[in-house]
Parts: structure tokens; C-alpha cells; sequence
């Protein structure tokens, strides 16, 4: 009776431990998938044309994306810049005075700003820039997307900080050194890897979003630098090629997607990289 028992929770355990297998990997098929046909749809479309020169007009056969890539680069540029120095601060005096009021409430607007639609972003980025500038800019694309880096790169800073031995910041003061540069001179480089993979990370969330650049960078079929004008970007020109009635944009659509993809892919590669680096140094 004991055997047919123990017989009969063994079978169980490896039936779950299958069922666990199958659906862990039944995760796997979708973003299989996906790699699979946006691959085979624009691998035959990526070329060195397709990278240097800027779209053709409609009925003109060729052109590339070199205006969206370089838009794309621009406006993230300019979205880190805005976010990266404001994110580390706040996770700093997150970390440092975890229980004052001002900190509850700031970690409270962190958590609520992350749940904020992109879209919601985007219109909101549009009454305080776009109108107030008297046109669609680069800039105002950027600031949109700063405020959807900014809880992630609040989050992982203080959540990195928090995790330091007191030791360090204790050794520091014993030595006289002033507040900031214990900051400075040791805190941040010590946790610089996993604020660095929260930054990662914010980055790989705004790199595909389309909603607040439609709202504000608005697109530009030609090659731009300047910040006070429209730029195009990579998720812009899929969206807008990928519902055209033309095939050549069409075409232009799929390569966009997949130097999209291997973007986003990488930047989050990267990410995991970098954590597991921070966890190994812990």
C-alpha cells in the first residue's frame, strides 16, 4: 500500500514537471514565430542601399531608410540625455531617504507614470510642446519618450542602490569625504551595472514605441538633423509604409521590422548580460 503510494506521487511530480515543460515552451512558439516571418519577410529587402539612401517617391523603385535610422538614433539620443541624469538623481534620493514623505510620494508617481499609456504620453507631450513650439520637433519626440524612460531607470537605480553593503558608504565618511562624493566617487561606480542595465532597458522600451512620435516628431521623408524639426524614426515609417496601398513601401516596411527587431533584441541581450554580470559581482 506504501509502494502503490509512493508509486503514485512520483508519476504526479513528472506529470507536472512535463505539463511545467510544455508550457514553458508552448511561451517559446510565439516569439518563434514572429523572429520566423518578419525574417523571411525582410531579410531579401536589406541591402546596402537599403541602409545609405533615403525613400524614393511613390511609383519609384528602391530607396532605404538611412533617414528613419538616423532619426530613430537622434530622438533616443536626445531622450537619454533628458532621462538618464534626472532617473539616477531620483533613484539616488530614493535609495537615501527611503522612508521620508517626499520619497513615498515620489515612489508613488514613479509607479503610477509607468502605468501611463504611450498615447496618453504622446498627447500629453503634444499640448506642452508640440503647440507651445508652434510645430513638430525632434525635441518634443524625445522629451515623450524621456518620460517613459524615467520610472525604469528610477526603479532600477534604487532597487541596485538599495543592495549595496552600508559598509561601503560607512568606510567612505570614515575617511572625510563629503556626502556627494561618496555618491559620486563610490556609490554610483559600484552599482554602475545595474544602473546601466536599468538604462538598457528603458532604452529598449522606447525603441519601438510609435504612439508619442506620432503626436510629435511627426516623420519627415527626408534627411534631417535638426532637433527643432520633424524627424523621421524607424516606428514611424513602419507604421506609415505598412499601411500604404503600395507594395514598394510594403517592402521597405518588413526590412524596417526586422532592423527594428534585431534592435530591440540586441539592447535586451545586452540587458540580461549585464544582469547576470550584477548578480555574479553581489
Amino acid at each position: 500500500m506504501r509502494t502503490d503510494h509512493i508509486k503514485y506521487r512520483i508519476g504526479k511530480s513528472k506529470g507536472f514537471r512535463i505539463l511545467v515543460f510544455v508550457l514553458a515552451f508552448a511561451c517559446m512558439i510565439p516569439l518563434a514565430a514572429i523572429l520566423f516571418y518578419i525574417i523571411k519577410a525582410g531579410i531579401a529587402h536589406i541591402n546596402w542601399d537599403f541602409l545609405v539612401n533615403i525613400p524614393r517617391p511613390v511609383g519609384e523603385k528602391g530607396g532605404g531608410i538611412v533617414n528613419a535610422l538616423l532619426g530613430s538614433i537622434l530622438i533616443i539620443a536626445l531622450a537619454s540625455l533628458i532621462a538618464i541624469p534626472i532617473g539616477i538623481l531620483a533613484g539616488v534620493y530614493l535609495s537615501e531617504n527611503s522612508k521620508s514623505r517626499l520619497a513615498y510620494w515620489c515612489r508613488l508617481s514613479v509607479d503610477i507614470l509607468q502605468g501611463i499609456p504611450s498615447i496618453v504620453i504622446g498627447i500629453i507631450a503634444y499640448f506642452w510642446l508640440v503647440k507651445p513650439l508652434g510645430g513638430f520637433s525632434a525635441l518634443s519626440g524625445s522629451a515623450a519618450l524621456a518620460i517613459m524612460m524615467l520610472p525604469i531607470i528610477v526603479r532600477s537605480t534604487e532597487e541596485t542602490l538599495k543592495m549595496l553593503p552600508p559598509s561601503l558608504k560607512e568606510a567612505a565618511f570614515a575617511l572625510g569625504m563629503p556626502f556627494h562624493r561618496v555618491i559620486f566617487k563610490v556609490i554610483i561606480p559600484v552599482g554602475i551595472s545595474g544602473i546601466l542595465s536599468g538604462v538598457m532597458l528603458s532604452i529598449a522600451r522606447i525603441t519601438g514605441e510609435t504612439a508619442p512620435l506620432l503626436f510629435t516628431a511627426f516623420g519627415n521623408p527626408y534627411l534631417s538633423g535638426d532637433v527643432t524639426a520633424p524627424v523621421q524614426s524607424l516606428p514611424l515609417l513602419i507604421f506609415n509604409y505598412a499601411t500604404s496601398p503600395y507594395n514598394d513601401w510594403h517592402d521597405l516596411a518588413w526590412g524596417a521590422s526586422l532592423i527594428l527587431l534585431v534592435w530591440v533584441l540586441f539592447l535586451n541581450i545586452f540587458t540580461k548580460l549585464i544582469s547576470a554580470k550584477w548578480k555574479v559581482q553581489l
